[in-house]
């Protein structure tokens, strides 16, 4: 029961995540980023930009990864603003995701016309 009760929270944050990043889909490229986390901000949620992160491969570190956002120290938020989603992007998210711990990823794709066609939600 537990579970189910934190799996619904963060449901909810990731919904609240998607929210502001339609609120900001009809922005300039350039501007995403920065725009979201204006979005973030106003609604009350609690975000960190650019987190570095190292990424442990075959038991050597790797420096200079960069998270977009991490949102209330639980959802990874990976932005990318491309006419097509790129396949590496979810096995990216997937990475960030087994580097960190965290449990919970969105891909969030602002290039296409309908936001919709562009929100993953990546989980392990």
């Amino acid at each position: 029961m537990h579970v189910e009760r934190i799996c619904r929270l963060n449901d909810q944050l990731t919904e609240h995540v998607i929210g502001a990043a339609i609120e900001v889909h009809r922005l300039l490229e350039s501007i995403y980023e920065e725009a979201l986390c204006v979005e973030l901000q106003l609604r009350g949620i609690a975000f960190e930009r650019q987190v570095s992160i190292d990424v442990l491969y075959k038991g050597h570190i790797i420096k200079g990864q960069r998270l977009d956002l991490l949102v209330e120290g639980q959802v990874v938020v990976e932005l990318k603003s491309q006419a097509k989603s790129p396949e590496t992007a979810i096995a990216q998210v997937l990475s960030y995701l087994k580097a960190t711990g965290m449990r919970r990823g969105l891909l969030i794709n602002f290039g296409l016309p309908r936001l919709r066609d562009g929100l993953k939600r990546i989980s392990l």
